[in-house]
């Protein structure tokens, strides 16, 4: 399965971006799907994720939304009230699995499959 992340961009601080990520039915309806993003000089560090239930990392939430579409076996993920610091090339990931530990979800290596990223540039 290769993932295909897209929709990044550049924006300005307080807009929106809807990134999208084509996978496959199983890790879509069945797994888990996720993003992270690396910004420049930065590890990478998970974003969000959605399995069993929807998970973010503080600095997103209540901003940052992810879903999926079955049908189309893609998932997204909705940035709304973008600020500089969002700034990161936006990888989406995915896996065939589910898990009911939730720090896993926050953990990149319990991703099998990865997308190629998308840089998203949030401008002052």
């Amino acid at each position: 399965v290769q993932l295909q992340a897209s929709g990044g961009g550049l924006v300005q601080t307080g807009g929106s971006l809807r990134l999208s990520c084509a996978a496959s039915y199983q890790i879509v309806s069945r797994g888990t799907t996720g993003w992270f993003r690396r910004a420049p000089g930065k590890e990478r560090e998970f974003v969000a994720a959605s399995s069993r239930g929807s998970y973010y990392r503080d600095s997103v939430k209540g901003r940052f939304f992810i879903s999926s579409d079955s049908a189309k076996n893609t998932f997204y993920l909705q940035m709304n009230d973008l600020k500089p610091e969002d700034t990161a090339v936006y990888y989406c990931a995915g896996d065939d699995r589910s898990y009911s530990t939730r720090s896993y979800y926050y953990q990149g290596e319990r991703y099998y499959y990865w997308g190629q990223g998308t840089q998203v540039t949030v401008s002052s």
